[in-house]
């Protein structure tokens, strides 16, 4: 077997990433394995890309909506509290994903370097080699993954410079040279999709089993590989690794990132190649026609949630984590305080004057009849859907909750520490039929998405009307606005009147651009994209968060937060202890 040079001890590795310091390369004896231990222990080596799968951040929600213009948070000890009222600093960052990452990279890159030589079964060299090809896939594809994250939350200015992170495409060991300058955000956009397009190369587009030998890929037929070889590799039992789809959904992730406002002067990377990332998994995905009729409502069909087994996702999911047992955690964070909720996050007037009159129109145009008497009337069907309004019912005996200040129970604006700050609950990602009654408490199944096919078509819709305007299609037969009006028809947006509002703006690029990023919003809110957005989009951080006091049946627009950023937040910090540890890296203007 290949002998490598990485021989030490790989959870001492990244520890040593976090802290640089020397004396951790010294642990007891007793501890110490080499990575040629791995080679006959496939367990251990796969614990690798296992520990990069832990590691993505979109494992769980971050909520980090509540530091933007769509929501607050109820609890001023929150994080995200913190960081929207000027707490945001180098040495106090919620959003740091320097060590963490870097860390995932690490293991990735042992990884690769050992998948050649690890047996992974008993005396079949050819499986090994197909087992080597996937995992070595998989870790291109977290490598990138990670990439696109360390990408988007420390990509900036740096002497006029448009910089990244460090590339860091082989393991680190005792004698690497840690103190290393930043790469440009061009070169880390590189490397992030050689390391996409390795990924699709070596693996399946989906985990499934093949019919016949025919299917079997010509480079394994040609080693002797079965259809029985095939499925044991490739097949639905690796349902939930990352595949060739995937890998194609990060690569759109990332082009939309380098070809929006705040990064395309340090970025090759054109709004068509973003389209074209996302317009040839889309086309797979069977164009416009495949947007899931159910993918509006995708954390609360409860028969799609329960049925879901052997790594099968909904259809309008990509990729998520495992479904786990049933839990109420999440509703315990933000359902009302009736509901025996903590009522966490609370959506903005801000955000609720986005969702337009039902009839299409935004409601500050004059067709769109919005009478502000009667606010919640005639709105976007997905108001209701995904926030609780004054009046509306929420919790598994479907209790009307009251939000006025004199309504007389704890769901009143600003009535107790959990009570809504704005007047609004969070509706979507809960399941309404969990009880956390404690005499009675039952949680369920919750769906937590890693990728959603809504986002990829809201990139495609995005990067379509910059690259070639609002009804231009590219080589994909569909345009932005053909998606936008797709999206909205699901949503039960202008379908009496023929949306006139999107027809009016089809000819404008600019009009449709504000359509555009407007559905993006509404479509993904609460999900962690808007605090991204509205950076990447290089848009005004400070606009006040909005509330509506209800009180004698009298309603008012209030302040609730004022926003505390500087211009050149647009960008994130690199973390004050990488700073003083390594004299080579350069902080981002203005941190």
């Amino acid at each position: 077997m290949k002998s490598l040079k990485y021989t030490y001890w790989f959870f001492v590795i990244v520890t040593v990433l976090i802290t640089g310091c020397d004396d951790l390369f010294e642990p007891a004896i007793q501890n110490n394995r080499d990575l040629e231990s791995s080679y006959n222990e496939p367990r251990f080596a796969q614990g690798l890309i296992i520990n990069g799968y832990a590691r993505i951040p979109r494992n769980g929600w971050s909520f980090n909506d509540m530091a933007t213009d769509d929501a607050v948070s109820n609890n001023e000890n929150n994080a995200f509290f913190n960081l929207a009222s000027g707490q945001w600093a180098s040495d106090n960052n919620p959003l740091n994903q320097w060590q963490n990452s870097k860390a995932a990279i690490q293991y990735l890159n042992l990884m690769i370097a050992a998948s050649d030589s690890v047996t992974f079964t008993v005396n079949n060299n050819l499986l090994d080699r197909m087992f080597a090809d996937r995992i070595k896939g998989e870790a291109y594809g977290l490598r990138a993954l990670f990439m696109f994250h360390l990408l988007q939350s420390h990509g900036g200015m740096a002497d006029g410079q448009l910089l990244g992170v460090q590339i860091l495409d082989t393991a680190q060991d005792l004698n690497s040279e840690f103190n290393r300058p930043r790469n440009t955000f061009e070169e880390c956009m590189q490397q992030l999709y050689a390391d996409a397009n390795r990924a699709i190369e070596l693996l399946p587009l989906d985990y499934e089993d093949i019919a016949n030998e025919s299917q079997v890929p010509e480079r394994y037929r040609q080693m002797g590989a079965s259809r029985n070889d095939f499925n044991r590799v490739f097949g639905e039992d690796a349902r939930q690794l990352l595949s060739g789809r995937i890998a194609m959904a990060i690569r759109a992730q990332a082009a939309l990132l380098a070809a929006s406002p705040a990064f395309s002067s340090g970025s090759t990377t054109t709004w068509e190649d973003a389209a074209n990332y996302a317009g040839q998994l889309l086309n797979l995905n069977g164009g416009v026609n495949g947007l899931a009729p159910t993918g509006l409502t995708w954390y609360s069909n409860v028969a799609e949630i329960n049925n879901l087994g052997g790594g099968v996702n909904q259809q309008e999911i990509l990729w998520r984590t495992s479904l786990g047992g049933p839990s109420s955690n999440l509703e315990a964070q933000h359902f009302p305080p009736t509901q025996f909720g903590n009522g966490l996050l609370n959506p903005t007037q801000n955000l609720v004057d986005a969702f337009p009159a039902s009839n299409g129109y935004p409601i500050s145009h004059p067709n769109s009849n919005y009478n502000p008497n009667a606010p919640y009337a005639n709105r976007d069907p997905r108001l209701n859907l995904f926030i609780v309004i004054n009046g509306t019912t929420a919790g598994p005996n479907n209790q009307v909750i009251n939000t006025t200040a004199d309504g007389g129970t704890n769901d009143g604006i600003n009535r107790v520490e959990v009570s809504t700050r704005t007047g609004y609950y969070m509706r979507k990602l809960l399941r309404q039929d969990v009880n956390l009654n404690p005499n009675s408490v039952n949680g369920q199944l919750h769906v937590m998405p890693r990728i959603r096919y809504t986002e990829l078509y809201l990139i495609y819709a995005e990067a379509a009307n910059e690259a070639w305007g609002p009804t231009g299609t590219g080589s994909f037969g569909f345009s932005a606005y053909d998606v936008i009006k797709r999206i909205r028809e699901r949503a039960g947006v202008g379908i009496q009147n023929g949306d006139p509002y999107l027809e009016s703006v089809r000819g404008d690029k600019d009009a449709m651009r504000e359509l555009i990023r407007n559905e993006r919003r509404l479509e993904l809110c609460f999900e962690g994209f808007r605090f991204w957005d509205i950076r990447r989009w290089d848009l005004d951080l400070t606009e006040p968060a909005r509330g509506y006091r209800i009180q004698s049946n009298v309603g008012q627009v209030i302040n609730v937060q004022n926003r505390v950023f500087a211009p050149h937040m647009k960008y994130g910090p690199v973390p004050l202890s990488e700073l003083l540890k390594y004299s080579s890296l350069k902080q981002n203007t203005g941190w």
